[in-house]
């Protein structure tokens, strides 16, 4: 029984490392790039791609969406999204001591199951 509890924690940290191999290969460190040119853009993580995206969207600001979609590619957009989601049903739960599945379902409008 112990052995089968093992392999399963063991293929959700494989998950897990699988996931940061990905988006780390999409996402360049601030000190592992090069100085910028006066002039070019600026990349952004996708942490702060992420927040201005959902802020844009709560904000109903179709052009700001558009262009933080632009940021970084649309797989780490969407995990910073999703990282972002969790955070903050974390945090509502922990300030309603209520537990995230119940946030969650009431953000949503959804009933209680």
């Amino acid at each position: 029984m112990m052995t089968g509890f093992l392999r399963g924690i063991s293929g959700l940290f494989r998950g897990f490392r699988n996931v940061f191999t990905r988006v780390r290969a999409t996402v360049r460190l601030p000190g592992a790039q090069a100085p910028r040119a006066p002039g070019t853009a600026r990349r952004y993580n996708i942490f702060e791609a992420a927040a201005a995206h959902v802020a844009a969207c709560a904000e109903d600001d179709d052009e700001r969406t558009a262009e933080t979609a632009e940021w970084v590619s649309p797989e780490a957009l969407a995990f910073g999204i999703n990282e972002l989601a969790c955070r903050a049903v974390i945090a509502l739960a922990r300030e309603r001591s209520e537990s995230p599945q119940t946030v969650a379902r009431d953000l949503l409008n959804l009933p209680v199951a």
